[in-house]
């Protein structure tokens, strides 16, 4: 069975139809760029565009970077603040012709789809995954079991939000190394193991397909730390899951 998954992101906006039996992409995806300003009108003609790109008819999951309770935005971080009240669901559906659409924080979707395809596959007490990008989104698992919307990059850490210290996007607009990115990584997840003590970390988002340049750098945290297996796509997967269930 196949379902679209969409992932909308502060800096792109991606989506594939979701192969829901291998957890995995059924056609290479089509992304576009996070228009700017992120606007709800705006953001919502993208996603119409990378789902019609596919000539897709059928259920839809769509992500958001921000806090979604039913199918409203209730925060938006890293996109336009007019999103926070918006019912996302309806928005994007209405640009799709009623095209039933489900709407869930994009780091919850990730979550989901490597808990149950990827990294954290049978794995039991605390997980907790982080997509870097540009912001940090977290997802916490315990015995498989999602707490959402804990949005844990918004954690204060040393006086500044976390995902202003350690996200992908702070790392390319500081050019900073892999030493020094590996660094402040390092101190954030020192501190979630603080107030969470997890058995894992699994990270993701784009900077996953380089793990061997930074994980091996992170030491003095005493949970095990991976790579999302899905890499950059857990979020289409996840989105794609929601609107399966």
């Amino acid at each position: 069975m196949n379902v679209f998954g969409v992932d909308i992101g502060g800096s792109g906006i991606k989506g594939a139809p979701v192969d829901l039996g291998l957890g995995d992409l059924a056609q290479p995806r089509h992304k576009v760029l996070t228009p700017q300003p992120s606007t709800p009108s705006d953001v919502a003609d993208c996603v119409a565009e990378v789902v019609t790109h596919f000539g897709w008819s059928g259920p839809i999951g769509v992500t958001f970077p921000g806090v979604v309770t039913g199918s409203t935005i209730r925060t938006a971080a890293n996109v336009d603040k007019a999103w926070i009240g918006v019912d996302a669901a309806a928005l994007i559906g209405g640009r799709l012709g009623g095209l039933p659409v489900t709407v869930l924080n994009d780091a919850d979707a990730a979550g989901v789809a490597e808990m149950t395809h990827g990294a954290g596959r049978g794995r039991r007490g605390t997980v907790i995954l982080l997509t870097f990008g540009t912001g940090i989104g977290s997802a916490v698992f315990t015995d498989g079991r999602l707490l959402p919307n804990t949005e844990l990059g918004h954690l204060e850490l040393h006086g500044k939000e976390a995902e202003k210290q350690a996200s992908t996007k702070v790392k390319e607009d500081k050019d900073l190394g892999w030493q020094e990115w590996a660094h402040r990584v390092r101190k954030y997840l020192a501190h979630l193991e603080m107030l969470f003590s997890p058995e894992l970390f699994i990270v993701g988002g784009g900077v996953s397909r380089k793990a061997e340049k930074f994980l091996p750098l992170i030491d003095d945290v005493r949970a095990e730390i991976v790579p999302a297996q899905l890499q950059n796509n857990a979020g289409i997967v996840g989105a794609a899951m929601a609107a399966a269930r």
